[in-house]
């Protein structure tokens, strides 16, 4: 049993906590920058452009290329354990059995993101919603594990991954088509599920690793050493990623030492959880220190499902439909982005104020329990 010294008091814990909140916001307008940048360009012929801030900001295999959205589903794990803690808990103790309810929920919602993703992806090609959706269903079987457990099960989905990768970079080198797995027939059931599972933009194999890493961080944010521990972990696998993928001497060892997302190795995993894990822990500490200053952020962490919608809206409007915002570089999808979090910030705090749950939310929540 936890000490009085190292663990929050039972009222503050169970009070929703702000840290996710600010964190889920602040990853979000990361990933509404990269997406304005890269739909941008896509739009401009797929030209990145040159400079240090084209690099920085290169969409698919710059620095910060998915960072902000491994962060998202970091959040989203934390979300799952706070969500459920308490049924577990009483699970455990045997003073009630709610799990069944529990699951159910997960997977209603898993399935609501799922299906909504398959239609924004008509018009947003890309969007995380989808793999976000199955990450919940496969949440929902899971949440009752030991946290060693889902340890293993966050390392399997990155070795296979990044096995799966490093094998189709192998027959494609002998000249053998893997297209069975990477390019099925559109529409059909192996479409769907390799999709998820494989290919696309965020595919489970690796990116459950990220969620199992946040189911993992929430069953510890009650202690006082979380933080602490969280930046040390999150600072050796950035450091050590690093170091690691300039040991490549091979195309074979480029593609398994790689930090490049598309390559999905285990040193890209490895970096990208210890920038989450950075960025939760020091954007968590900000937001405990200075509440008033961070609480516009909470109240728009709360709505990110509505602004995520939103700002594929805003795009196809102002971009495709209207034509006032015209492919540039890197400055104008800043500016567009950032225009976009001010306006959308303001309208969250207006709405949370007003009528507390975002409209989209209220829409998952009624669905989705």
């Amino acid at each position: 049993m936890n000490s009085p010294a190292t663990t929050v008091s039972a009222r503050a814990v169970s009070s929703r906590l702000a840290g996710p909140d600010v964190v889920r916001a602040v990853a979000l307008i990361g990933v509404v920058v990269m997406n304005f940048h890269g739909y941008l360009i896509l739009r401009d012929g797929g030209d990145v452009g040159d400079g240090w801030a084209a690099d920085l900001f290169n969409p698919w295999d710059g620095p910060l290329s998915t960072r902000f959205a491994a962060t998202f589903v970091l959040v989203a794990g934390v979300g799952v354990t706070l969500m459920t803690r308490r049924t577990v808990a009483d699970h455990r103790a045997g003073v009630d059995d709610r799990i069944t309810d529990q699951r159910w929920r997960l997977v209603r919602r898993g399935l609501l993101l799922y299906v909504t993703g398959l239609l924004l992806d008509e018009i947003w090609p890309g969007t995380i919603l989808p793999y976000y959706g199955a990450m919940f269903i496969i949440a929902a079987a899971v949440f009752t594990w030991r946290s060693r457990w889902l340890l293993l099960l966050g390392v399997f989905a990155a070795v296979a991954g990044a096995g799966i990768r490093s094998w189709r970079f192998e027959r494609t080198g002998d000249g053998v088509s893997t297209a069975w797995l990477t390019d099925p027939d559109e529409g059909s059931l192996r479409d769907h599920a390799f999709g998820v599972f494989v290919n696309g933009t965020h595919p489970l194999l690796p990116w459950l690793a990220f969620l199992c890493a946040g189911m993992i961080l929430g069953r510890v944010l009650a202690t006082t050493w979380w933080r602490p521990v969280a930046i040390g972990v999150g600072t050796t696998l950035v450091g050590m990623s690093w170091m690691i993928t300039d040991a490549a001497t091979t195309p074979s060892l480029d593609v398994m030492l790689s930090v490049n997302p598309l390559d999905r190795s285990v040193v890209y995993v490895a970096s990208a959880l210890g920038t989450a894990l950075l960025a939760y822990s020091i954007i968590d500490w900000l937001a405990a220190r200075l509440p008033r200053a961070t609480d516009p952020l909470r109240r728009a962490g709360q709505m990110t499902l509505s602004l995520y919608i939103a700002h594929v809206l805003v795009f196809n409007l102002i971009v495709d439909w209207l034509g006032f915002v015209e492919p540039a570089g890197v400055d104008v999808a800043l500016t567009f982005a950032l225009a976009f979090w001010a306006i959308g910030i303001a309208a969250a705090v207006a709405w949370q104020r007003r009528f507390g749950m975002g409209p989209a939310e209220r829409v998952y929540r009624a669905i989705g329990g």
